[in-house]
């Protein structure tokens, strides 16, 4: 069913709010390399503009994570589903995120990566929504925070749709959230959860 999303941040907002981003990070992380983390799959927007952005030497690592659960929210069970490529020993280490939401997995990821002894490890998220939080998670830098509204584009989908908008957009509330082929966003990163 073809939907039409409502224009929440335009891409001239998110962009302006990368650059921002990017000249914060550099600055607070002035020697490289930096490793940036991006978890599959709908970070690979914002950290392909982030990365530009961002001064400092920079290496770029892909993490899979996959959260169990049937319903529209992750039952709190994750697993890492593709891990890095590179030992971050003694490295600062920034997860790249493009939205935050419950802390579940991102508790979890942290808790992983903790054990992989990094110099620093910190958050990037395009999105937050702090009051959906279940977990207390500390997020470094934050794009937007943003109330609790069903987003896709730039990287965020409904069902695989939507991912390549520019803007990030409002689904309908008529849209149907729990229709067949729609996973909770969690299955992805956990940090997705669908909207009652």
């Amino acid at each position: 069913m073809a939907l039409a999303p409502r224009v929440f941040l335009t891409a001239e907002q998110i962009q302006n709010r990368v650059r921002a981003m990017g000249v914060q990070i550099s600055a607070d992380y002035p020697e490289g390399p930096l490793y940036l983390i991006s978890i599959l799959k709908g970070a690979f927007m914002f950290l392909a503009d982030i990365s530009r952005q961002i001064k400092t030497p920079s290496r770029i690592e892909f993490m899979g994570i996959s959260s169990y659960g049937r319903g529209k929210t992750s039952s709190g069970e994750v697993r890492v589903t593709k891990d890095l490529d590179a030992s971050i020993e003694g490295h600062h280490v920034l997860i790249v995120e493009d939205i935050v939401d419950s802390g579940v997995t991102l508790t979890y990821l942290m808790n992983v990566l903790e054990q992989r002894r990094p110099k620093s490890l910190a958050i990037a998220t395009l999105l937050d929504k702090p009051e959906k939080r279940l977990r207390p998670v500390q997020v470094s830098y934050v794009g937007f925070q943003i109330p609790d509204e069903f987003v896709v584009g730039y990287g965020l989908d409904f069902a695989e749709d939507y991912r390549n908008l520019s803007d990030i957009c409002v689904l309908a509330e008529d849209a149907d959230i729990t229709g067949p082929g729609n996973r909770d966003r969690g299955a992805g990163t956990g940090e997705k959860s669908l909207n009652p």
